[in-house]
Formats: structure tokens, C-alpha cells, sequence
């Protein structure tokens, strides 16, 4: 039986790589990113909020 393994999508250039290919890792707000170069791990760990996507909800209407 063949195991797929689980692919994570590099915050910095978008690749996809797993957690045994990666270059690098680092955790940023409780989660961890990996990295498909030792370059995006760098970028990403000088301004992570430039790649972390965040969402703000809009308050529901009354």
C-alpha cells in the first residue's frame, strides 16, 4: 500500500514541498511554514507578516 505524503505550500514562492524535503522550517503564530530554500526561510523569518495571510471578519449585521 502506497502512503501519499503531505505536501505544505512554501509561504514565499509557493512551491510545494514536504516536511522531508524542506530546507527549512519555522513556526509563526503557532504554525509552522516550510521552505523549499534556505533563501525563503530567511525572507519569510525577516517579515513573516508579508506571506501569512490573515483574515479579519467583518462583524455580522444586526
Amino acid at each position: 500500500m502506497t502512503q501519499t505524503k503531505q505536501t505544505y505550500k512554501d509561504p514565499v514562492c509557493g512551491m510545494q514541498v514536504t516536511s522531508e524535503t524542506a530546507a527549512g522550517q519555522s513556526t509563526y503564530n503557532g504554525k509552522i511554514y516550510y521552505f523549499c530554500s534556505r533563501a525563503d526561510k530567511d525572507a519569510f523569518d525577516r517579515n513573516p507578516e508579508k506571506y501569512v495571510k490573515t483574515t479579519v471578519s467583518d462583524p455580522l449585521p444586526r
